[in-house]
Order: structure tokens, then C-alpha cells, then sequence
């Protein structure tokens, strides 16, 4: 049997929330990363907070929220993290995702992109979902592209809904279905 958490590059492991709140905690002193993740104004927090956000947050994890930490293959090394959120578990059985990849070191060496084909994986053969949706911002073209290759399509936008240096973006919705993940697959 195959490993459904392991990829190319990365595997997907269990959140623990100390480790994740040490590395976000040095993670949110890049500015411009906290931008690509949040729609937020960018806010400075200690590990400490972090640590006891991530743990309230999975304290008591709905069955709905499916939270990994994403490592590499090759050293283990904590890269980042990728959630999927189900909104709908009966009936049209669809979910949203998030995905960050914290040190700019590993930013555009496919990490992110290999994570998200282990989510997807994950969503559509474990989770029988039939949808994933995400949003991401108009300024971050990396991310969109990375989200084309495994085969989310633009299904909308929101305009001009965030302020970012004094300028406003547009936030985009993309989405992969089951059947387009299925086709993609063969």
C-alpha cells in the first residue's frame, strides 16, 4: 500500500502545537509572508500565544478540520502547514484549504505544490470529498501558479477587497472538483 501522506518532496504529519507556534512565531517576522497568508493587517505575536493559539484551536478537533504540519522528504525539517476545512460534510461535501510554506529559503522549489497534490490525494480518496476551494490574493502570482499546476481553476474574485501598501487587490477563488482531480490523475 502507498503512504496517502507522502509526496515527492514533502510528507504530511500531525500538528504539534508547540514545534508550529516556535516556527511561527519566527515566521511572522516576515511581513511579507504574513501577507500572503492573511487577509489581516500584519500583528506580532510571541511563540508563547501561538503555541497556546494552535493549541485551544485543536484542543478538541472537529472531524471537519483535517490540520498537518508539512515536512521534507529529505531532512524532515518543518516547512510549513496545510489545513482542510470541510464546510459541508453532507450532501455537496466540499471543503476549503490553506497552505503555507514559512521560511523564503524553501519558497519556489515545489514544496507547496507537491503538499497540496498530498492534501488533494488526502481529500478526494480519504475524506470522498467532491470539492476544494481556496482563496488566494491577486498579488501573490507563485502561489496561483502553483495552485494551475495540480488543477485548481478561477472561479471567481472578490474586487479590490484587500488594502495592501496603500493599493487594493482583488482576492481569488479557485477550486478543484473530484472528477477534474480523478482525470488528472489517469
Amino acid at each position: 500500500m502507498k503512504d496517502i501522506l507522502k509526496g515527492e518532496l514533502v510528507r504530511l504529519s500531525a500538528v504539534d502545537h508547540e514545534e508550529l507556534g516556535k516556527a511561527y512565531a519566527k515566521w511572522n517576522q516576515d511581513s511579507e509572508l504574513t501577507r500572503y497568508l492573511d487577509a489581516r493587517m500584519v500583528a506580532l505575536r510571541s511563540s508563547k500565544a501561538i503555541s497556546d493559539f494552535f493549541e485551544k484551536e485543536n484542543k478538541e478537533v472537529s472531524p471537519m478540520e483535517h490540520p498537518f504540519t508539512i515536512r521534507a522528504l529529505d531532512d524532515n525539517r518543518l516547512l510549513g502547514d496545510i489545513g482542510l476545512y470541510v464546510v459541508n460534510n453532507w450532501g455537496p461535501r466540499d471543503a476549503f484549504v490553506g497552505l503555507g510554506i514559512g521560511n523564503r529559503e524553501d519558497w519556489g522549489k515545489g514544496y507547496g505544490t507537491d503538499a497540496m497534490k498530498v492534501a488533494l490525494g488526502y481529500a478526494f480518496t480519504e475524506l470522498n470529498l467532491r470539492r476544494v476551494t481556496l482563496n488566494v490574493f491577486e498579488y501573490n502570482p507563485r502561489a496561483i501558479r502553483s495552485y494551475e499546476k495540480v488543477g485548481f481553476q478561477h472561479e471567481g474574485r472578490m474586487r479590490k477587497a484587500l488594502l495592501r501598501d496603500g493599493k487594493r487587490w482583488d482576492m481569488l477563488y479557485m477550486g478543484i472538483l473530484r472528477d477534474d482531480w480523478m482525470e488528472r490523475k489517469q
